[in-house]
C-alpha cells in the first residue's frame, strides 16, 4: 500500500483480489508466410478482418484443397448482404474463380443455387459461375435471367442451356432495354440453334465483331453469316483466327470455299 491510502482489506480478513494476468493477444496471421496446410486451417478459424486476405492467399496459390472450405466460408455469411456486397464472400467466390476447374465450379453452383449469396454479392458469384462455366439448374438460371441487375441478367445468359422456359425467356430478352443483353442473348439462342438470334449477331458482324459473336454464330449460320465472317477475317487481324475457326466449323460448301481462299 501506497503511503496515505487505506488498506481496505487489512481488518477484513478478506483477501485483496487477484490481478488479473495480461490477456495475451495473439499475433494476426500474415498469409504468405503460412505454409498451406496452415492457411487452409487460418480461414475457417478466422475473424472478419483476417478471412478475406486468407482466401485471397488460396486463391493466389490454386490450393484446390481448399475449395470446400472456401465453400463453406461463404455459407457461414448466407442470410446477410442483402443490402451491401459482403468482402468475406467476394474474397471466396474470387478465390473460388481463381483456383478453377470442374470442383470450383460447382462449389459455386451450390453456393448460388442454396441461396448462400444474395444483394450485391449475387453479381459476383454469378461472375465466378460464368468463368467456370458453372451448371446450373434451368429454375436458377430462369430466375437469374430476370433479375434487375443487367450484369447477372447479362451472365447468366451465358450459363443458359437449352430447356424450354430458359428459350423463351432468351427470346424475350432479344428485346430487353440495353444492348448489351439483347447481344448476350443472341448468342445464347444461336448456340442452342435458334435462328431467332441471326439479325442482332449479323448486326454484331458488321459493326463490331467480336470473338464471343463470332464463336456463337456456326450453329446458326446462313451465306450471309459466311460472307460477313469472311470479311471479318480479312478486314480484323485480331478476329481473323476465329472467325477462321467459325468457318471451319460451318458445314457448307460456301464456308469451305472461302476457308481455302482465305487460307491461300
Amino acid at each position: 500500500m501506497s503511503d496515505g491510502q487505506l488498506d481496505l482489506f487489512s481488518r477484513s480478513g478478506v483477501p485483496p483480489p487477484a490481478q488479473a494476468p495480461p490477456v495475451e493477444r495473439r499475433p494476426r496471421p500474415v498469409p504468405a508466410e503460412l505454409d498451406d496446410a496452415d492457411l487452409l486451417a487460418a480461414i475457417p478459424a478466422s475473424v472478419l478482418t483476417d478471412g478475406p486476405l486468407l482466401a485471397a492467399e488460396a486463391g493466389r496459390r490454386g490450393l484446390a484443397a481448399a475449395i470446400p472450405i472456401l465453400e463453406d466460408y461463404c455459407r457461414r455469411f448466407a442470410g446477410f448482404g442483402m443490402q451491401r456486397a459482403l468482402p468475406e464472400q467476394i474474397a471466396a467466390l474470387n478465390a473460388l474463380a481463381a483456383i478453377g476447374g470442374p470442383e470450383a465450379a460447382l462449389g459455386v453452383a451450390r453456393i448460388i443455387d442454396r441461396g448462400w449469396v444474395q444483394g450485391p454479392t449475387l453479381a459476383t458469384a454469378v461472375a465466378a459461375a460464368t468463368q467456370l462455366g458453372s451448371h446450373l439448374p434451368a429454375q436458377t438460371v430462369l430466375a437469374l435471367l430476370r433479375h434487375a441487375d443487367p450484369a447477372i441478367r447479362g451472365n447468366a445468359c451465358r450459363l443458359a442451356r437449352a430447356a424450354p422456359d430458359v428459350i423463351t425467356t432468351l427470346v424475350d430478352l432479344l428485346g430487353d432495354l440495353r444492348s448489351e443483353i439483347r447481344l448476350e442473348a443472341a448468342c445464347a439462342l444461336a448456340r442452342m440453334g435458334h435462328a431467332e438470334a441471326a439479325p442482332l449477331l449479323k448486326q454484331a458482324l458488321r459493326e463490331a465483331a467480336s470473338r464471343h459473336v463470332i464463336e456463337a454464330i456456326p450453329p446458326i449460320a446462313d451465306d450471309e453469316c459466311i460472307v460477313l465472317l469472311g470479311r471479318t477475317a480479312r478486314a480484323s487481324p485480331d478476329m481473323a483466327v476465329a472467325a477462321l475457326d467459325a468457318l471451319e466449323a460451318i458445314e457448307a460448301p460456301l464456308a469451305a470455299r472461302l476457308l481455302e481462299r482465305l487460307r491461300e
